[in-house]
Formats: C-alpha cells, structure tokens, sequence
C-alpha cells in the first residue's frame, strides 16, 4: 500500500525533482518506509511506500527490462502469482517478486486491457515512454483513489489532493460540488470540492497523449444480473467465494488482522481469518446503551481472538477532527468516519495490515432502507391521479407528523426519493441555508439527475437491485471507501475488504432480490451462508454501524463548539451562519433531530478554514 504522485507535460519540458519531492512529502503517511522519484522529458513520477509484499524488492517507480515503460502503483494485486507465471510462460523475464512488476508487463502483453485481469485494488499510473503516453487506472470498486488535474500545460494526478494542491493549483470551491455534498454528505464522483480537480470514477482508465488529449473509459460495471436458480446454490457458492477471497486477501509479508464490530459482515471476515491462523482483532465504542466494544468483546471471545478495544470519549473524537479533516482532502459528513480514524490508530500499532467488511451491504443488500420497495407497494399501486393528491395533501402536513413521511416517500417515484444512503438537504432546506446566485439553485446538475446516470441504465431492474447500484457507483466509492482509505492512510494502516473482490462479486449479481431480502431482514441469503461460521448470537443481530451519539452530544456544549466554529470557518459567503443557529436551536427544543445537518455544515467549515484558509504548514503540523 502506498501514496502516487506526479505530473505530465504537453511540451519536452522534464519536472524537477523538488516538485516531485513536494508532492510526495505530504503524504508521507502513506508510505512511511521509503520513497523513489523518476523523470524524464515530459513525465515525473514519485511514490512513497508502505511495505507489505516483496520487502526487499519493491521499490518504486519501476519499469521494465529496455526502461521503456515506467509505473508508479498503489494498491494490491491478489491474483499476481498467477499472472506472474503466465507472463513467464509468454517469455517475460522478472527482476522482483513484486505485484508492482506484474502490472508493467501484463501492459506489454495487453496495453490498457490489462487492467481486466487484475483482482484487487488499485490506483496506478503507467507512462509508455515509446508513444509518451500516460496510461492511469482506478479498481473496479473504487477502494484506492485516484485524483487528478488536467489544464492546458499539464496533467497532474495523485493519491491525494494534497499532491496536486502541492503542485501549485489554484484553490477554489466547485459551487455545484458544494451543492451536491449538502444532500449526499460527500461528494459525488467524478468531482471533488476543489475546482478543477476531478476522481477517475472506479472501474475506470484514462489515457493522456503528448499533446494533453485525454480520454476516459469504463472497463467494469457492476451491473446485477439476477438469475433464477436453487437458494441452496447460492448458499455454497458464496460459502466458497468468500472463503477463497479472504485466503487471497491474506497475503502479506507483514503481521495483518481484522476490525470487528458488533455485526455479521466483520464477523465473517474474522471468522474465515482464524480458520486459517490466530488473529488480533480490534473494535471502538462510545459510551452508552449502543456500545459496540460489549459485543465485539463477546464475539472475539467466542472466535478465540487475540483482541483490542477502545472507547471514545467525546473529548476524544472532537480532539481528532482537525487530523482527520486535514486527511481526508474534502469534506465527508459521516460520523462514523471519526471512529474508522480512532479504530485505525489502536489497530496501528499491532499490526500493518486489516481486513474489513465494507462491501457486504451494497453487495448482498444490508441496509434497511432496501426493505422500503415492499413497505411502500400498497401505495405505489394506487393510481397515479391519487397518488399526486396524496403527495400533494402529504406536504400541507406539519414535519414530523405521523405518516407524513410514509406518504411522501410512497407518492414520489424511486427515481427521486432514494439517491443513496443519505439524503441530508432537500432542495427546499437548501434555498434556506445557502448564500448563492438563485439561478445556480435552479439550474445545477443536483443530486437527482447525478442520480439519473444510473438510474437510466437499470430500469430492467427490480426497484432493490437498481437502489444496490445506486449505492455502489454513489455512496460506496464516495462515503464508505473514500473514509475507509483516508482514515487508515492516516496511521500507515493498509485496509483490505475481501467483499469488495471481483470473483466474490460475480456470485452476489446474480442473487435474485427475493433471496437477498426475506422474511423481514436484510442479507438474508448471506446470512443463511454463514450459518455455522459465526456465532448464532450475531447472525440475526440488526445493523448498527459506529453509532455515533452525535444527537445527544449537540444537545450539550458540543453544540455551542459547532456553532462557534462554522461561524470561524470563513464559509460566510456559502451558509448562512443565522440559519445554523437556528437549526440548533430547534435541535435543542426538541423540534427535530438536525443533527446530521448541523454536522455536515460543520464537515465543510472545518475543511475549509484547513484547506481554503490555512492550507499548508498550519494545517499539516496539526495533522501530525
């Protein structure tokens, strides 16, 4: 695992190495155990890396045998053993026994549809020095980022922002991005809140000549294809899936372990790890009725676990906020983010790798909210005469009110009520909070039409499948993995998800939604596939995430903290500061629970007083 960085040129002009030097110190932490730049006419590349596999040899940027084809990677490759051996067996001559190499001549021997073979996860950078063209990749889901700048001159790209920030690019904030973030509590692909700067949206390559055209493809769609057959079938297939992909993502030359909370999609994971050899395991917690520690402690007891845990007081996770927010380059809104940050840190320092279980959710169907297809059916099968009177009726009715939101959400086609896993800000709470030109308002691409991409492609689909790939081309890549990257980066902590593998995912595509939702649960087929593989005890336990306490605590003096600070956040001129205190003021009284918008308003001012005030020495000597 490790941090990529560098810049193109459109001319014959070689970057120096203090720039590449400046864009690789900053993100040091993601690769503490050595660094490496290469250059040549028109192309730099620097690295910095975080051993894991083929310690000894892995040193990067690397090319191949005539230097005639450079690569700067960050990720892991599973299958690299067995792709190694079949370039051999094709003549190619190995100098390491890195994955690193492989990547280099599977493009020899397939230019840019190499990245079709690869099973892992990736963010790589290849420059083809005889056509001097740059060819770059993303992984299927979107586990390792892959940001970039592209203007008349140059083509600047990086695991981080801080890289091409480092690089001299202007800072502004993207309006639209900004708008966007306010409803899904991040940003959604391909932007980011930097203008100019753009993500490489996973299961993409983009192609960059010498004259600076650019071309940007999709390699892999994660398209559900549900197919009838036996239940018993799909049981042992992903039985087998999931063990074989935990086995492949346990390759390390380094002491790895496992997160494990309160739920079965961790749990898993952990369990499939200690078949195979001891293992630590590392769970947080917040005081109070929710705590998680109770039952990852239970849990690691009966998996006969080495294991570690930690409460977070408040004081803790405010104490964090400015590190975290340095890390994480933009703004994300969700609390559990801070406790990944804390997590990380207590895993840190037992072991270099951890095996996670992001993924199980958008693949197997986890979250409650895809039972509401099946709630809502009485209503949407009302004519829609009626059902545009209801809604109508519906929005008369004070918030709040008992079965206003039943009818609301029942009355509006899916297309527009569901845009993910968070929906923070309506358009209407929107014109209310933010200071911008009201034809920017009206004319926007918002969250429903950035939606729209990927609801045309689905309309095939029954109405929990198309939400499944709503969530693994929005809130997957933009919340789940971009949090879970940042958030152990930070501590030099590689993060592996073994759910998130392109085998495991061709069984779980073809899951038919009856058997992923069932007798009144979530992931019901994954569950009934783990029987005998967890403790019963966690099989039927509902979804908890890291419940964070965050409605309570801005009932307290955390509030008037929050307040204080957006108000010194500089954000002025985009909130209004009046319509904050507001807000809170309703939190407080007890007219609704505004907690998730105070906090995402919160996210952004924090981000910007570190990324648009103080960027730089200030903001980095706080991060370390």
């Amino acid at each position: 695992m490790c941090g990529i960085t560098g810049v193109m040129y459109f001319d014959d002009q070689q970057p120096e190495q203090p720039l590449l030097q400046s864009m690789t110190d900053c993100i040091v932490h993601r690769g503490p155990d050595d660094f490496g730049f290469w250059s040549d006419r028109r192309i730099g590349l620097g690295f910095r890396r975080l051993s894991i596999i083929d310690l000894a040899e892995g040193h990067q940027p690397l090319c191949n045998e005539d230097e005639t084809v450079w690569i700067a990677f960050n990720g892991e490759i599973y299958n690299y053993k067995y792709l190694r051996n079949m370039l051999i067996d094709r003549g190619h001559q190995f100098k390491t026994h890195s994955d690193t190499e492989v990547i280099v001549h599977l493009y020899e021997e397939f230019g840019e549809e190499c990245v079709r073979q690869l099973r892992g996860m990736f963010g790589f950078v290849i420059w083809d020095r005889k056509r001097e063209r740059l060819f770059g990749a993303r992984d299927h889901f979107g586990i390792k980022p892959f940001y970039y700048f592209r203007d008349g001159r140059q083509f600047l790209f990086g695991s981080e922002i801080k890289s091409i920030l480092a690089a001299g690019v202007e800072r502004s904030i993207d309006s639209e991005s900004l708008l966007n973030y306010m409803t899904f509590q991040y940003v959604p692909e391909p932007n980011t809140m930097f203008r100019g700067i753009k993500k490489l949206p996973p299961g993409h390559y983009v192609t960059v000549s010498r004259d600076g055209d650019m071309d940007i493809r999709r390699y892999w769609d994660p398209m559900l294809e549900p197919e009838e057959r036996p239940f018993a079938e799909y049981v042992e297939q992903i039985r087998e899936a999931l063990k074989d992909s935990v086995i492949h993502h346990m390759q390390s030359d380094v002491e790895r372990g496992c997160f494990l909370s309160s739920g079965i999609d961790s749990t898993a994971i952990a369990a499939h790890m200690r078949r195979i050899e001891p293992i630590r395991t590392f769970s947080v917690g917040f005081d109070g009725p929710n705590n998680e520690t109770v039952i990852s402690r239970e849990t690691a007891k009966a998996l006969d676990t080495e294991h570690y845990e930690k409460i977070i007081t408040q004081e803790d996770y405010f104490a964090t906020l400015p590190r975290a927010v340095w890390h994480q380059d933009e703004p994300v809104a969700d609390p559990s983010a801070i406790a990944l940050y804390h997590v990380a840190e207590l895993a840190r320092r037992h072991v270099t790798v951890v095996l996670s279980g992001e993924g199980a959710d958008e693949l197997f169907g986890g979250y409650r909210i895809y039972n509401e297809p099946l709630s809502l059916a009485p209503i949407e099968r009302l004519p829609h005469s009626l059902k545009r009177l209801l809604h109508a009726v519906a929005r008369l009715l004070p918030e709040g009110m008992y079965g206003r939101g039943y009818l609301l959400r029942g009355t509006t086609p899916l297309e527009e009520r569901f845009l993910g896993n968070a929906k923070i800000f309506s358009e209407d709470m929107k014109a209310e909070v933010v200071r911008m030109d009201r034809e920017m308002l009206r004319t926007y691409r918002n969250p429903v039409q950035v939606a729209k991409t990927f609801y045309d492609k689905t309309g095939h689909l029954d109405p929990v499948s198309r939400m499944q790939y709503i969530d693994m081309n929005l809130w997957l890549p933009g919340d789940i993995l971009m949090k879970a990257d940042k958030m152990t980066m930070a501590h030099s902590l590689e993060l592996r998800v073994p759910f998130l593998d392109v085998e495991l995912y061709e069984v779980a595509r073809r899951i038919p939604a009856k058997y992923r939702i069932a007798e009144g649960t979530t992931k019901y087929i994954f569950r009934k596939a783990m029987e005998g593989i967890i403790p019963d005890a966690i099989l039927h336990r509902p979804k908890l995430g890291f419940p964070v306490p965050m409605r309570d605590w801005l009932k307290g003096a955390a509030g008037d903290r929050v307040l204080e600070e957006i108000a010194a956040g500089g954000i002025e001129d985009y909130i209004r500061i009046e319509a904050m205190q507001a807000m809170l003021k309703k939190h407080r009284d007890g007219q609704g629970d505004y907690s998730r918008r105070l906090w995402t308003i919160y996210m952004f001012a924090l981000w910007h007083a570190t990324y648009m005030e103080d960027m730089s020495e200030k903001a980095y000597a706080r991060a370390l």
